[in-house]
């Protein structure tokens, strides 16, 4: 790899070791993926929930935290995803003392660093939105394909270290989507009919996502009459994310690097392979349970927008979770204070459901949460959750928030 001046101090150790650390580990990464050189990035996006670091992990960052303020703090704005403790709910979903300590020791560490930690997953809705052509090194996937794909910005999938080491650099490896000649478009895909709620968004990316051969492949989405809103756009790039591990897509005369088929592909576009609401439904049928045994329902992964906070509210007005199952939503610290600004909070809260701040539901420590309360049906709206979640031991049904929520004052899946 080619390093400037500045990099190259760095790795000598004239910046102190933390950010030797870094640069030292970005040089393999670059390596590994035939990088020429680094890229100066804008804004960091790391993951930040106990769960996923570990007793390693937070060992980490509590080293490098124990640096000189001018040795350790981040170069570049620096955000974090979902936490797995809500620090006021914790007792209710059964979570441990040790698993507080851990976030206790995981937020400090971060703070000594100079990373904000605003907990969230949906920070291009609620913090600092990209612009088109800005170089990040985010690390959450739906955050990476929203920037990406709807904001024209460029980054990666960052791997905790990696997007930690972007932080204290200011660059990253400049490889994979920092690069024009990879996001070109290479499948193309004709929407025959539109998704007509989140769920069925999110099972159009999470059936485009099955479809996906491998990292390096950008779908194009053609059809769409008229453009889809923001939480739209968020559920179906979070399950194309996690169904496909696709950081990229286009969306004709939607996605700013997309107006025509003939801008977004390198010569004649490929045949179109067309999907319908036949597809999609097929999709959602692949989650369809046996019975009609329920135990608890989630709104998660992405986080809830206010937009979406407020039909919740108004779906459960007047209403009374069934005492047999739990309903569970998820949100970001800023929405958590304007939906209890607004009032929202309260009204979903008064039939019995739980708003949770700061957290994502698998990031939790599900699979304990789940075997301490006896959860093993569990019901969303989000095509992305339902993926990830039967690895934790859960059998998910995938449904609209209206059926989710029909089901939860029900106390059974209704049909």
């Amino acid at each position: 790899m080619k390093l400037g001046d500045e990099e190259q101090a760095m790795s000598a150790g004239a910046a102190g070791p933390a950010r030797r650390w870094a640069i030292e580990h970005q040089i393999e990464v670059g390596r590994f993926f035939d990088a020429a050189d680094m890229v100066p990035i804008d804004q960091v996006h790391i993951m930040a929930d106990a769960e996923s670091l570990g007793e390693a992990g937070v060992a980490l960052l509590e080293k490098l935290a124990a640096h000189s303020l001018a040795e350790r703090r981040v170069r570049v704005p620096t955000v974090t995803d979902p936490r797995g403790v809500d620090f006021k709910a914790y007792k209710r979903l059964k979570q441990t003392a040790e698993m507080v300590d851990l976030e206790r020791r995981t937020i400090a560490a971060f703070s000594a660093l100079g990373v904000l930690m605003t907990n969230t997953c949906i920070n291009y809705q609620t913090v600092m939105p990209p612009v088109l052509g800005q170089h990040l090194a985010f690390g959450d996937t739906g955050s990476v394909i929203y920037a990406s794909s709807v904001l024209g910005a460029r980054s990666n999938f960052e791997g905790g270290p990696s997007a930690l080491a972007a932080a204290l650099t200011g660059r990253t490896p400049n490889y994979g989507y920092h690069l024009d000649r990879h996001r070109r478009g290479t499948r193309l895909f004709a929407l025959t009919e539109r998704p007509r709620d989140w769920s069925e968004w999110g099972a159009l990316g999470g059936l485009i996502g099955r479809r996906m051969d491998s990292y390096w492949q950008v779908p194009v989405i053609a059809g769409v009459a008229g453009p889809p809103t923001s939480d739209e756009l968020k559920h179906f790039g979070a399950a194309l994310a996690s169904h496909g591990s696709v950081p990229l897509f286009h969306m004709i005369g939607v996605t700013p690097e997309a107006p025509d088929l003939a801008t977004v592909f390198d010569g004649p576009p490929p045949r179109a392979e067309p999907i319908g609401a036949g597809e999609i439904a097929a999709f959602t049928r692949s989650y369809a349970p046996p019975d009609d045994g329920l135990d608890v329902i989630v709104f998660a992964a992405p986080q809830l927008s206010l937009f979406e906070m407020q039909a919740l509210a108004d779906l459960l007005d007047g209403r009374r979770i069934n005492p047999k199952v739990t309903l569970l939503a998820a949100t970001s610290p800023e929405i958590k204070a304007s939906c209890d600004r607004l009032g929202l909070t309260a009204r979903i809260e008064q039939s019995g459901a739980l708003v949770l701040e700061g957290v994502c539901f698998y990031q939790s420590y599900a699979r304990e949460i789940g075997e301490s309360n006896g959860w093993t049906r569990l019901m969303s709206n989000s095509a992305k959750l339902v993926n990830i979640i039967g690895g934790y031991g859960y059998r998910p049904v995938l449904a609209s928030m209206e059926r989710c929520v029909d089901s939860a004052v029900a106390g059974r899946i209704v049909r």
